[in-house]
């Protein structure tokens, strides 16, 4: 009934068996990753195993209703039945929402990258602003983050920042904070008083295996370099820092965040796997684009998305126009108001039937 939730459910199986065997569970480059597609699949695995004992009982129920010649206990096991079909009810429903959401109901590993916009060293801070409130986000719903990249400047922000987060629900519900955001506000260094209006830019990937994304080695071209810190400080003094380019698509990451070359060359790799899977979806969206949402589907980190005007304390989502009054509480990771109102408007869209019917994500 659901061909889709079970090929997952077979799926997490697979990876239960694999992260069992002593060869994997020791060797943490292969271990991790299938450690987080595993994650990403807990929730389908749970309901299926569920929808797979309650269709066992409601078979078995049905069965000794017929079989039962004693009044009371058929009025017992009747009531028994009516129990269980309601529950099935329910939770064929949740496995509708399942299927409908595709795969961003079923990664828990995204990469998020933040990038200071127009707006100079103001832009800067509130890139690292939006960093600090992804990371207490994260903190609040137990996920883990790690950062894979991170460009400070000399007054405390950053001019890019690149980092994965881990959890369940994780890319579900932070996939559609990809986009432009601005901010207005009167910056520590404005003496007149002024209103500057800034940006930064995000993009949410969904982090890929090896098997979703196969690299070959003969089309990268690797490059080593010293790490350098705010001001071209240089930080490290051996050439630690990596940059990859795959020259197929000319897509193009760093990673100087480690000091270790091969820990570096590891991150940039996770980032490209996840570059080179939106550049593909990307030319898929391209393709049925007629049939696409035009309001939150997009995912263009040129597209502004949203506003956080600090003289007026509001955060406004332009896609949904939904406006928030608590700008000082947002910005401490209580966000899950406006992500919340993103996924169910996102949910009653593809309800709708105006997501194409491919049963997949906007993203």
């Amino acid at each position: 009934m659901y061909p889709s939730l079970e090929a997952k459910l077979k799926r997490y199986d697979e990876l239960e068996r694999m992260l069992q065997d002593p060869a994997i569970s020791s060797d943490p480059a292969r271990f991790l990753p299938l450690q987080r597609e595993q994650g990403g699949l807990i929730k389908v695995a749970r309901a299926m195993r569920r929808y797979r004992a309650l269709k066992d009982d409601v078979a078995t129920a049905r069965a000794l209703l017929e079989e039962e010649k004693d009044h009371q206990a058929r009025e017992y096991a009747k009531s028994e039945l009516e129990q269980l079909l309601a529950e099935l009810k329910t939770l064929e429903g949740e496995l509708e929402e399942l299927a409908s959401a595709g795969d961003s109901a079923t990664r828990g590993s995204l990469i998020m990258e933040i990038r200071a916009g127009t707006g100079g060293d103001e832009a800067a801070l509130f890139a690292r602003e939006l960093f600090d409130m992804y990371k207490r986000f994260a903190d609040k719903r137990g996920w883990k983050y790690e950062v894979l990249d991170f460009s400070p400047t000399e007054l405390g922000g950053v001019k890019e920042v690149v980092f994965s987060v881990t959890g369940e629900g994780a890319f579900q519900q932070l996939q559609f904070e990809s986009g432009g955001h601005r901010v207005q506000r009167v910056p520590e260094t404005e003496a007149q008083g002024r209103i500057h209006t800034s940006a930064a830019t995000v993009a949410v990937l969904p982090e890929v295996t090896e098997v979703e994304v196969d690299i070959r080695d003969q089309d990268l071209q690797i490059d080593t370099m010293r790490a350098s810190g705010p001001g071209g400080q240089k930080v490290n003094k051996t050439e630690s820092a990596i940059r990859i380019t795959h020259l197929p698509t000319g897509i193009v990451v760093k990673c100087q965040d480690e000091k270790s070359q091969h820990k570096n060359k590891a991150k940039a790799m996770r980032q490209l796997r996840s570059r080179i899977f939106e550049h593909k979806q990307q030319q898929v969206d391209k393709e049925r684009s007629e049939q696409r949402r035009s309001l939150i589907g997009g995912g263009n980190r040129n597209e502004r998305i949203r506003t956080y005007n600090f003289p007026q304390g509001r955060v406004t989502d332009h896609r949904i126009g939904l406006t928030l009054h608590k700008i000082d509480q947002f910005m401490q990771g209580d966000i899950d108001e406006l992500v919340g109102a993103l996924v169910e408007y996102d949910r009653q869209e593809r309800l709708n039937g105006q997501g194409g019917g491919d049963g997949k994500s906007s993203k």
